[in-house]
């Protein structure tokens, strides 16, 4: 999806000119994928621009940085109060935000511990991952032939530039086949995750979930999921299941920040249909939790407009 230019981008400490922000050629994260990044949203509400779980995000950011051995140049409040400033500065009512922390220009070779930690934060008007069409009715997908990244190889419960990798290859092989995401398997057999998504699954009235030892990524959404899905009185029960599983289940649904709630409508070309009731549910206090119109999930939202007066 392309990306659309606003005014400025936070990068270590200073707002700098959307054309200015760049980084030299030898980078090491760009030899080495050796950064990590969030993926967040800011909502339009009536209170101003607000921003889903800001500072769950930006403190997954820090753990994903402690795994791979990397130092925070900031604290999570620095970095909170700077995204919403720069959301401020440029004049958005609803955005896509992406705070990365990289190792820098200066060192070169495999090992980083002695690279320059850099970090910037960039935010720009971004629509549905997956294409509103999908969000309504559904998206066609294909387990793919590329594995989801293994516990002992690398550690999937960092949020890391490189890993992506990965994903990008299970994302072209799907896509060149006519679909429209993938569905990745662990070297076990068991579901984990699409490229970039959580998936959950309902069969007879059960929500699904992988669980996180199946190598996933422990997704915001996600949890905002569970415990939507329990403020509705339905259990979400995670636990390993198969493709097969899924090519039989009664509804299934990807989360995740790009995409938020996206139901599955075909899996391996066997068709699951039109969103059913409970993804449907799910999406609409969703949507209601996101425009700040849910006072049971209002601690989700932090106001952009408020923080930056204060």
């Amino acid at each position: 999806m392309p990306i659309s230019a606003v005014d400025k981008i936070w990068m270590n400490g200073e707002l700098v000119d959307w054309p200015d922000a760049q980084v030299h050629v030898l980078t090491h994260a760009l030899h080495y994928g050796s950064g990590v990044f969030e993926g967040i949203r800011a909502y339009k509400t009536e209170r101003g621009p607000a921003v889903f779980r800001l500072t769950d995000h930006l403190e997954r950011l820090q753990r994903s940085a402690k795994l791979y051995f990397m130092e925070l140049p900031y604290t999570v409040a620095q970095l909170a109060q700077a995204t919403k400033e720069l959301i401020h500065e440029n004049g958005l009512e609803h955005c896509y935000i992406r705070p990365i922390v990289y190792r820098g220009y200066g060192e070169m070779g495999l090992f980083p511990l002695e690279a320059p930690i850099d970090c910037a934060i960039a935010a720009w008007p971004w629509g549905t991952y997956l294409g509103d069409e999908g969000v309504k009715h559904g998206v066609r997908v294909k387990v793919s032939s590329i594995k989801s990244l293994d516990n002992n190889a690398i550690t999937p419960a960092a949020k890391a530039c490189g890993q992506y990798l990965n994903s990008q290859l299970a994302k072209i092989e799907v896509m060149k086949g006519g679909y429209e995401e993938a569905v990745m398997l662990n070297n076990a057999g068991f579901v984990t995750q699409g490229t970039g998504e959580n998936i959950f699954m309902a069969r007879g009235g059960q929500i699904v979930t992988p669980p996180l030892s199946t190598g996933l990524l422990e997704g915001i959404t996600r949890d905002a999921v569970i415990h939507i899905a329990a403020s509705l009185g339905h259990d979400v029960i995670e636990r390993d299941f198969t493709r097969s599983d899924l090519a039989l289940a009664d509804e299934a649904f990807f989360t995740g920040t790009a995409a938020e709630i996206v139901p599955i409508r075909e899996i391996d070309d066997h068709p699951i249909g039109e969103p059913g009731p409970l993804t449907q549910e799910i999406q609409r206090v969703f949507h209601e939790v996101t425009a700040g119109r849910s006072s049971a999930f209002a601690r989700y939202l932090e106001y952009v407009d408020e923080a930056v007066k204060a």
